[in-house]
């Protein structure tokens, strides 16, 4: 009776053992592929770049304001504009059109002020006009066409518009893209400016160029 009861003692403990044995080994298993996984996922989040407003390239300087925005895509998909991670146009947003698609900002805080479309093909100039008469000093101004943005427009229009900093407005013609960002009161030509003539030549969609796209940083309105 003895010898019974200390090989079952024998049994249970070796049991007992290899169990633990392989808890412990899977337990192992499980903690090395958490911390591994844990360590890929760590490596995973230090790799992937940055996001800057907008979605630009790179950050900007202090007092600066991020800008991105492209024009429309021939009459199909209409142009975007977005200001310090605001997005101030878009066809998600539906409040652009055929035409110049103009947003307006404040130089100083740079919070959106206005957003309107004025259809240059079949509509009026005139509203146009006193739109842009309208603008305050210390105002940023982004302008981006969509379908047409030029056959209406007049001397008057344009003048008021190469009074922003636009040098391509000149020769702005039919269907061509065009996207600008400059200032109301501002002193020199503004370098925010990307412009693409109406070719059947070389246009991406048929009788309409590619989109232009353009980034930047805009200095604040300094007093």
């Amino acid at each position: 009776g003895a010898a019974k009861l200390v090989v079952v003692v024998a049994i249970f403990l070796l049991t007992f053992y290899v169990i633990s044995q392989v808890f412990e080994i899977k337990m192992d298993a499980n903690l090395g592929h958490i911390f591994a996984r844990s360590a890929l996922d760590a490596a995973a989040r230090s790799t992937k770049p940055p996001r800057y407003k907008c979605g630009i390239s790179k950050a900007c300087p202090e007092k600066h304001f991020a800008f991105k925005m492209a024009s429309g895509a021939a009459n199909v998909v209409g142009p975007k504009i977005c200001v310090e991670d605001n997005v101030l146009m878009s066809g998600v947003k539906n409040n652009v059109g055929r035409g110049i698609n103009v947003a307006l900002v404040n130089g100083k805080t740079g919070e959106p002020l206005d957003a309107k479309f004025f259809d240059m093909w079949g509509g009026d100039v005139a509203p146009f006009i006193e739109f842009l008469k309208s603008i305050q000093d210390g105002t940023i101004v982004l302008m981006a066409t969509y379908d047409d943005g030029a056959t209406k427009l007049n001397e008057e229009a344009r003048k008021l518009i190469a009074e922003l900093g636009s040098t391509s407005i000149t020769n702005l013609g039919f269907r061509d893209n065009w996207v600008f960002c400059g200032g109301k009161g501002i002193k020199t030509k503004s370098p925010f400016e990307q412009h693409i003539k109406n070719n059947k030549d070389t246009n991406k969609y048929e009788g309409w160029p590619e989109v232009v796209e353009m980034e930047g940083c805009i200095p604040q309105k300094q007093d």
